[in-house]
């Protein structure tokens, strides 16, 4: 029996886990025949039965339903999904704490990897010095539930580990005043809409972040930073002010989604602050009752003194009585000096007034000084375990989240900022012909001259087109953002859809044009980050760099960010361009290309993988995606966007948060300091790269010929409910780009995989997969191919991912969606499972499997026990589609409310939407 931390085995936590969910799910009968009556329950166990004994009669038996029994039916299984994954989101917290009692977590075995390679203190500092790890959370859509449910949910988790606690601690639980509270949390469950009525906007997207931004603040990000501190303490290193931040798209990305405009992005600003703020002023509040330090047994430093005399003159609103009763002790008449002046900071920022000297911060630079100043007294006077305990922790979490929680990036499409450049020069003339009507070498050609001159192509009131405007007022936005936050607020501007030099060219004239950019000065107010969406865009990436660092006026440019250049690597869109494999691999290939080029141009490198959720949007483990990452391509800066059903997964439950953020900070630790030179001769990454190139040129081949059949977007409508993603009023963004049509090259990556992941096809995260694997084993590969999954780190990475996304596939769930379809469009999905069957085959003869996830046998039971109770999700879905489309435009709202459930019953299921 395998043995986990702490000696408990496997078996053991599977089995207590197995236990808390059949609890779960009694409560819930329970809660059913309390709320619906006894029909409602016999109705459930009936459908469980027969879909166990006989798919075809439960289908006639769910066809016989009424759309009220079909809705209570649809959240009563929904509603078993939530409570099972909180259960499973509990004992893996559980599991986690026990296993870092037992072994000391991720940095402990970084700490000992590190020590193990002989690196001396001070290369551990000069390394550790480049750590800028930030998560980056993002308002794409894929988070069915909504928070109304997230938070009770977290509730239950919260019951059910007190109780295990109490248990540890006495031998024995209160299970009847737990079952109770429980009991009460269920019904509020049912009673709780889980249908959104309203779709959310920008403000409510920010709200959403705040909401986990916050609990990380509080909890487990200081934690993180402690345990890093003390990780590079103890190997002898100095450790980093400033080594994780986080970031957010929520209110600045702008692609595609026309409610967010430059008003939407100065109240986001402005939701961020008042929350962190209040967030420091939390903190504040732990030292406050902390520091009790009286100056008669500790004599204060001199500074400090006169600070605190300073402060209370100029802060009248410091009450009389905490002067009085703090009189003799100084650290807590200073704690409580900033925390009055985070107050007036945040109603400052609230009514737009200015900045005054003394009486509130102009950023967390200022509060930083302040907790600084008590730190040095406290350290000087005898007081050195107290500086470095709770005020330390203040002053890393304060220096982390700054005032603002998250640094905001702005996006926007490339082709914005060409069309106000064409409205703008067809205005001032001069040009030859037509703006929008010249090459892209014509273009670059122009931008470059244009910022080596100093005129500008526009005034605050040149008149523009409504669209064009709100491009140009966005960089406008950001100038007066920071000048009312101060300049970390907004530091990155993102140009999606980067396809050449002039793209991002486009954008820093644009950004000179507001007053952010002045070539000439050295000055650069934000940096410019190139997106390489699609394969062309990411197999260019050498040229394109290159092409960039050797413009005079965009080298300078960079030289004013600090010599570091950040380019985003998509994958969501080169895996719906190109597949899965050739999206991994030239995602691979463009990372290694980048790497050179800003070494050669003396450039530090900054990555943003724009990982999504799901394998099929480039999601997966984030440990081993970061350790399978290129050799010198993560050089301490990373950043990773986190959205969707993911932010609710790794950071609901603090225990969950501490771990993903430990193992974040863990891996790219050790990326940086152990991973800076191929971990293999030369020779034999060049063989693997050959065999890697061969797979993904045959899988690349096999998915072009399934996305480019002429009759694929008619199929894909058919046999998955992707029409009914806008009603789920999950995101503010649009499911398709502006003005694409109605077929496929427009949707974006997000409802591509919602829809083949409902109809449980998944043909994102797995197809070509096995024509590439196939078509190297034919030309005598296969030992390669034996030898790379064992000690190539990226490959083994890419087939597990792909392993878990067959696991989920269910093709005979699948079949039933396809009879949705016409008949004639059936053929596509007989090459869709001759092509599963072909990739199944495949990775069993690589991983030598004798069926999928055989190395983790809990996992697969796990998923096999859901198929049981997502199965009458399924059918229930195909029954009601069919219903919805036979009704056209007068189709029962209690129809749609139907379908919708069933959605989010499926997603919860699944653990994924898109």
């Amino acid at each position: 029996m395998s043995e986990v931390a702490g000696g408990a085995s496997a078996a053991a936590i599977d089995t207590a886990l197995r236990a808390d969910v059949r609890r779960l799910g009694a409560l819930l009968g329970q809660s059913l025949v309390r709320q619906e009556g006894a029909d409602l329950l016999d109705l459930v166990e009936e459908i469980r039965k027969l879909v166990r004994a006989n798919d075809e009669l439960a289908i006639a038996r769910l066809s016989t339903l009424d759309l009220p029994t079909s809705i209570s039916l649809a959240r009563a299984f929904a509603t078993y999904f939530h409570l099972a994954n909180i259960a499973e989101q509990a004992h893996r917290a559980r599991d986690l704490r026990r296993r870092r009692a037992h072994d000391g977590g991720h940095l402990a075995d970084a700490a000992r990897l590190i020590a193990e390679r002989g690196l001396s203190p001070e290369e551990i500092t000069a390394k550790a010095a480049r750590l800028q790890i930030r998560p980056v959370f993002t308002a794409h859509p894929t988070e069915a539930a909504r928070r109304s449910i997230l938070s009770k949910l977290r509730a239950v988790a919260d019951l059910l580990d007190a109780e295990a606690a109490e248990a540890a601690l006495t031998g024995h639980t209160d299970t009847d005043g737990t079952d109770k509270r429980l009991s009460e949390l269920i019904d509020l469950l049912w009673q709780t809409d889980e249908v959104r009525v309203n779709r959310p906007d920008p403000a409510d997207e920010a709200r959403n972040a705040v909401y986990y931004l916050a609990d990380l603040y509080d909890e487990a990000a200081p934690r993180v930073l402690d345990d890093l501190h003390r990780t590079l303490e103890g190997l002898g290193a100095t450790p980093p002010p400033r080594p994780l931040s986080f970031g957010t798209w929520i209110g600045g990305d702008r692609d595609g989604n026309p409610f967010v405009t430059p008003e939407v992005t100065r109240d986001v600003l402005l939701i961020q602050h008042e929350h962190g703020i209040r967030a420091a002023e939390r903190a504040m509040d732990a030292i406050i009752a902390d520091v009790s330090v009286s100056e008669r047994l500790s004599k204060p430093g001199d500074a400090l003194v006169a600070s605190v005399r300073a402060d209370l003159a100029a802060l009248p609103e410091l009450p009389a009585r905490f002067r009085r009763v703090n009189a003799e002790e100084p650290y807590r008449l200073k704690a409580r000096a900033i925390r009055t002046r985070l107050e007036l900071t945040r109603a400052r920022l609230a009514d737009g007034t200015a900045h005054r000297l003394g009486r509130d911060y102009a950023d967390a630079a200022e509060i930083v000084a302040d907790l600084e100043l008590m730190r040095a007294s406290l350290a000087a006077h005898h007081g050195e375990l107290i500086a470095d305990g709770r005020l330390a922790t203040a002053i890393r979490t304060i220096t982390a989240f700054g005032l603002q929680l998250a640094t905001m990036d702005v996006r926007e499409h490339a082709g914005a900022h060409h069309a106000v450049l064409a409205e703008m020069y067809e205005r001032i003339g001069g040009l030859s012909g037509p703006y929008e009507d010249a090459s892209r070498e014509s273009r670059t050609a122009l931008l470059i001259k244009e910022l080596g001159g100093r005129r500008p192509l526009s005034t605050p009131d040149t008149e523009l087109a409504e669209r064009n405007r709100k491009t140009i007022d966005v960089f406008r936005a950001i100038r007066a953002a920071q000048k009312r936050y101060g300049p970390d607020v907004i530091e990155s501007y993102i140009i999606s859809m980067t396809q050449g030099v002039d793209d991002v060219l486009a954008a820093v004239v644009l950004a000179r044009e507001a007053g952010l950019v002045d070539v000439h000065s050295g000055r650069a107010a934000v940096g410019f980050v190139p997106l390489l969406e699609e394969v062309p865009e990411l197999a260019g990436a050498e040229s394109f760099l290159d092409a960039l660092l050797s413009v005079p006026s965009y080298r300078a440019i960079v030289t004013a960010r600090g010599d570091v250049q950040e380019v985003m690597l998509g994958y969501s869109d080169s895996n719906k361009d190109a597949g899965i494999t050739t999206s991994q691999w030239s995602i691979h290939r463009a990372q290694r290309q980048l790497r050179d080029v800003a070494a050669r141009h003396g450039v530090q490198l900054r990555l943003f993988h724009g990982r999504g959720g799901t394998v099929g949007r480039g999601g997966g483990p984030t440990l081993e995606a970061i350790l399978a990452q290129p050799w010198g391509t993560l050089d301490g800066a990373i950043k990773v966007t986190e959205q969707g059903e993911v932010i609710s997964d790794k950071y609901t439950l603090p225990a969950l948060a501490r771990e993903n953020l430990e193992l974040t900070v863990a891996a790219v630790l050790r990326a940086t300091l152990l991973h800076t030179e191929p971990r293999f001769q030369s020779d034999t990454l060049d063989t693997w790269y050959a065999a890697m190139q061969q797979v993904s040129d045959a899988a690349e081949g096999t998915y072009r010929e399934l996305v480019g059949h002429p009759r694929l977007a008619e199929y894909f409508w058919a046999v998955t409910p992707t029409e009914l993603l806008g009603s789920l009023n999950i995101g503010s963004r649009p499911a398709k780009r502006p003005d694409t049509g109605a077929g496929l090259g427009g949707l974006r990556a997000i409802p591509w995989v919602f829809g083949w992941t409902q109809s449980r096809q998944i043909v994102p995260g797995w197809y070509g997969v096995g024509t590439g694997l196939a078509a190297a084993r034919e030309a005598g590969l296969g030992d390669l191919l034996d030898e790379m999954y064992t000690r190539w780190h990226f490959f083994r990475t890419f087939l597990s991912n792909v392993e878990m996304t067959l696991a989920k596939t269910d093709l005979d769930i699948a079949s039933r969606y396809v009879q949705l379809a016409d008949p004639s469009l059936h053929p596509l999905f007989d090459q869709i499972r001759d092509e599963h069957a072909r990739t199944v085959t495949e990775i069993l003869r690589v991983t030598g499997e004798d069926e999928l996830l055989d190395h983790n046998p809990v996992l697969r039971r796990t998923l096999a026990v859901r198929d049981r109770y997502l199965a009458p999700l399924h059918h229930l879905q195909v029954s009601l589609l069919a219903r919805h489309r036979d009704s056209g435009d007068d189709a029962d709202p209690l129809l749609q409310r139907a379908l919708l459930t069933t959605v989010n019953g499926i997603a919860a299921g699944m653990r994924n939407t898109g």
